[in-house]
């Protein structure tokens, strides 16, 4: 998956440009680009502002805000010159995603203040896609992107947009732009980047569905994991993932996360919650290593670093964890996490963990 969003911006991109090459001789300046109140010439314009500044947040590595620049046409640059100003952004984002390292995030104020490298990339695939889309309805000209980058952007950065059977619909009507049939059309809309939490030694970086389902399936999920990783606990969550982002109830920041240690970038296990909630305010957790990095006080680090993060909301008031009866270690987890025994029967004990 390395290399994934640097060819999905590189693919958009050529779509893209495919597109508004068919109408270089039209003029884009007096005509509105579909549902915006920009022309199809500021919205052109505008596709390559944001390729050329995602760029330069994952160069620049900003941490706080926008790093504090623009790019502006030369006066008299017609159609094909706005083309070639896209098309040379897309080259900077995708060849700035390419050397970018994984873990490398930089600001961006939608929902969780930073995104990574595929952060950034869906992000531009979508900015690509959907502007493109609102240059050809102005036009009056036919436009669907191939389906899989519609599908990289939902499986990315719409985590809580349940999937349907046509990727690229689904990706208008998450972007107020269309309709589906069974969903209300939406009027206000944000994509969703994941969340990612710092502990003293560790990273615990939020999984997309793109990522549990490459988990779920065998893969790395696009993370380099120490010998042995992923742990079979950590595939199984990943297929719990899956199944709520299909039903259309994955709340991203309520899934799993991975645990990346700092020192070296390599995943050592997971943490996450069984589901949002309830109206309680009750949310079940848990958590598994590699079995090569055990005893190091990793788990419990990850617990008390997304316990403490969760308590701090104002849906949850009480954690709480089933453990089986023989897995001492396990126990010993939880209660260095601050969680006491509520309950138990034959098999199983379980703890909590409240405000």
């Amino acid at each position: 998956m390395a290399d994934i969003g640097a060819e999905r911006v590189t693919e958009a991109v050529a779509s893209a440009v495919a597109l508004l090459r068919t109408a270089v001789d039209r003029d884009w300046e007096a005509v509105r680009a579909g549902r915006l109140e920009w022309s199809c010439r500021q919205t052109a314009t505008h596709i390559a502002e944001d390729l050329i500044a995602y760029a330069g947040q994952l160069a620049g590595r900003a941490q706080d805000a926008y790093v504090p620049f623009e790019i502006t046409l030369e006066e008299g640059t017609d159609n094909a010159g706005i083309i070639q100003v896209v098309e040379t952004t897309g080259v900077l984002l995708s060849t700035t995603v390419r050397a970018t390292p994984r873990a490398v995030r930089a600001f961006h104020p939608y929902p969780f203040r930073s995104a990574g490298r595929e952060g950034f990339a869906a992000m531009g695939v979508a900015e690509v896609l959907l502007h493109a889309h609102d240059i050809a309805e102005g036009l009056g000209l036919p436009y669907e992107p191939p389906a899989h980058l519609a599908e990289y952007v939902l499986t990315g950065i719409f985590p809580h947009v349940q999937p349907g059977p046509d990727h690229w619909r689904t990706l208008l009507w998450a972007t107020g732009r269309g309709e589906l049939p069974g969903r209300t059309p939406l009027t206000g809309w944000r994509w969703n980047n994941n969340l990612v939490l710092d502990t003293e030694r560790l990273t615990l970086e939020g999984v997309s569905p793109a990522a549990a389902a490459d988990l779920a399936a065998g893969g790395s999920g696009g993370f380099d994991w120490v010998v042995g990783g992923p742990y079979q606990g950590t595939r199984d969550a990943s297929g719990m993932v899956l199944k709520a982002y299909e039903a259309g109830v994955h709340r991203p920041e309520f899934g799993l996360f991975v645990l990346v240690r700092r020192e070296d970038d390599l995943a050592v296990g997971g943490v996450g919650f069984h589901g949002a909630p309830d109206e309680e305010g009750r949310v079940e957790i848990g958590y598994d290593l590699v079995e090569g990095v055990r005893g190091r006080g990793y788990a419990t680090e990850a617990l008390r670093g997304l316990a403490d993060w969760a308590l701090e909301r104002d849906d949850v008031r009480t954690l709480f964890a089933t453990i089986d009866r023989a897995n001492i270690p396990s126990q010993g987890v939880v209660s260095r996490a601050g969680f006491t025994r509520a309950s138990e029967d034959a098999e199983v004990l379980a703890y909590e963990l409240g405000r």
